[in-house]
């Protein structure tokens, strides 16, 4: 299971690696006017867009085909944000309040060893 797990995120990377070099040398002049001419910058972006390349390639896309209404690509999701912030705001207090009840207690016949007496050096 670790070698399949190895062997996707090898072949994930090389995927976006590939996306990285397309959209780094071509799309971005298309899709951003601010980025023509900018060079320096491109390459501090490979690894997101190794990391991240379905979701360039659905914006390159989307972008493109000027499928995407402009209003809606800067509108604000704050009511969205509003939920997650409640649920965040009662998940990590219960999460704390949980760990802090159900704390491990060592067995009753457990006795602490000394390793080592005091002023000793392991070897």
């Amino acid at each position: 299971m670790a070698a399949l797990l190895i062997g996707f995120g090898e072949w994930w990377l090389y995927i976006g690696l590939g996306v990285a070099a397309i959209f780094l040398t071509i799309g971005i002049d298309r899709i951003d006017e601010d980025a023509r001419g900018a060079y320096i910058f491109r390459p501090l972006l490979i690894p997101g867009v190794m990391l991240i390349w379905p979701l360039v390639l659905w914006r390159w896309f989307k972008l493109e085909t000027n499928s995407e209404s402009w209003r809606k690509r800067y509108q604000p999701q704050r009511a969205s944000h509003a939920r997650l912030w409640l649920v965040f705001g009662i998940i990590i207090p219960v999460t704390f309040l949980a760990a802090m009840s159900f704390r491990q207690t060592p067995p009753a016949d457990f006795e602490p060893q000394r390793l080592s007496e005091a002023g000793e050096t392991a070897q």
